[in-house]
């Protein structure tokens, strides 16, 4: 997919209220072959997912070995909105707490007063650092249902119009 591609679909406005939205599930082959899919928070700065996690998780030595990812962000409704991306996983191991980690987020509602705990908990927990896992998309597909399909979808529709003509 060529990145003037890419650009154009998550340029798009369900696809940029996809990327607003605070997790996604994170694809990769673990060490051991297996498949993994975890849920992860995550931050769109524009260019890139960014997602941070402990610098003792396993995904981070199935990433240095495979670092190809696919991402999932989607919704919870009817007809359901899906943003689909592939990219590599680059790992960046720092000190302290990721800006983008103490980002506000949209869907994790806190009083002020749980921001705090919630702050003091975090910067307790990961006082060695943490790792930031940056994905740079290189295949991008939006999924709204109504202007666009899963790809085998679209290809029933083809089919049945086929029928229909006949």
């Amino acid at each position: 997919m060529e990145a003037n591609e890419i650009i154009e679909v998550l340029n798009q406005p369900i696809s940029q209220e996809l990327l607003a939205r605070d997790v996604t599930r994170l694809a990769y082959v673990a060490k051991d072959g297996t498949p993994r899919n975890v849920p992860i928070a995550f931050t769109w700065n524009g260019s890139q997912i960014v997602m941070c996690t402990t610098k003792n998780a396993p995904k981070l030595a199935s990433l240095s070995e495979n670092p190809a990812v696919a991402l999932t962000i989607d919704t919870e409704v009817h007809p359901p909105r899906i943003l689909l991306i592939r990219g590599r996983a680059e790992m960046d191991f720092v000190d302290g707490i990721p800006d983008e980690y103490l980002q506000p987020t949209s869907s994790y509602e806190m009083t002020a007063e749980q921001r705090v705990e919630w702050e003091a908990e975090v910067r307790s927990l990961y006082y060695d650092g943490m790792v930031r896992i940056v994905v740079t998309p290189t295949w991008a597909k939006l999924i709204d249902f109504e202007t666009t399909l899963p790809s085998a979808v679209e290809e029933l529709v083809r089919r049945r119009e086929e029928r229909q003509r006949a």
